[in-house]
């Protein structure tokens, strides 16, 4: 077993006896039965299925675990697994701001034309590659004026636990884990390899905060007030946040977004937020 597994052990033998006292089980029963057994729910009482599953992935691929085999194959689980390939311009884009002009911010529908561009690109050229994006998220695609694609952005789910950024709102474990799903997070963002213009990130960062809150409502039913997002520090500085006026507020512990129980580290990034309304803290601890 490594090391740097975080996970109590108590945890973890929950885990390896529901695995031996029930072979037969498939990979869902067994997310589903441990997050009953852990209590392990959203807000309005459903079971983090998702989360859980995510979990015990992780678990395998660093050896404490073995899962059932899949019955079926997972879409889009590793970088190997690409979308099918969608035709898109390579043409180099090489100007100064004002030259470009007007960017197109379009939001990516489901079984679009515009959906199998966005993902074909993040998995083309995104150093994460793209998987398959769980619960709720909003995809952007945006283009010039000339329909030639410059950019994605992906925002997703929160994540469930970060010191700075909870120190930043100034709420508890109860309330947040109410109003988690009032934040998104920029997992995704991405200015295509061809593209070389001058403050086109940050201008893209500005342009989307100022609608994403209004798609969010028109797709969910409900508001966000904060968005969120990890920038590597091994591999970038994060000039465009600071450039859109996002806020930095310190580092993470070195383990994963949705990491509640502690299990596996990662790199340690920087944590940048941007409030959506000036009230945003008055919204967020709200009981």
């Amino acid at each position: 077993m490594q090391s740097n597994i975080l996970l109590p052990i108590g945890d973890i033998q929950d885990i390896q006896r529901l695995l031996a006292e029930n072979p037969s089980w498939h990979r869902t029963q067994i997310s589903r039965e441990l997050c009953k057994l852990w209590n392990w729910r959203t807000a309005n009482g459903q079971l983090k299925d998702m989360a859980c599953r995510t979990l015990l992935l992780k678990l395998e691929r660093t050896g404490h675990i073995v899962l059932p085999a899949r019955r079926r194959e997972a879409a889009n689980h590793s970088r190997g697994n690409v979308p099918a390939f969608a035709e898109h311009s390579t043409e180099t884009i090489s100007c100064d701001f004002k030259s470009l002009a007007e960017v197109i911010i379009i939001p990516v529908q489901p079984k679009s034309k515009h959906h199998s561009l966005f993902n074909c690109l993040l998995a083309q050229y995104h150093y994460l590659g793209h998987r398959t994006t769980v619960g709720e998220n909003m995809r952007y695609l945006i283009t010039d004026c000339s329909d030639r694609p410059v950019s994605c952005m992906l925002f997703g789910s929160a994540a469930w636990k970060t010191t700075s950024r909870d120190a930043f709102i100034g709420w508890d474990h109860r309330i947040r884990e109410k109003n988690v799903n009032r934040i998104t997070n920029n997992t995704r963002f991405l200015i295509l390899p061809w593209v070389k213009v001058p403050h086109l990130a940050s201008h893209i960062l500005g342009k989307i905060s100022r609608r994403i809150n209004s798609d969010w409502i028109n797709k969910y039913g409900h508001p966000v007030y904060l968005l969120e997002t990890f920038v590597d520090r091994s591999r970038f500085k994060g000039t465009c946040y600071k450039a859109a006026n996002w806020i930095y507020t310190g580092q993470t512990k070195g383990r994963t977004r949705n990491d509640q129980y502690r299990s596996i580290e990662t790199t340690i990034k920087d944590v940048y937020v941007y409030p959506l309304s000036k009230n945003f803290r008055e919204k967020l601890t709200d009981d």
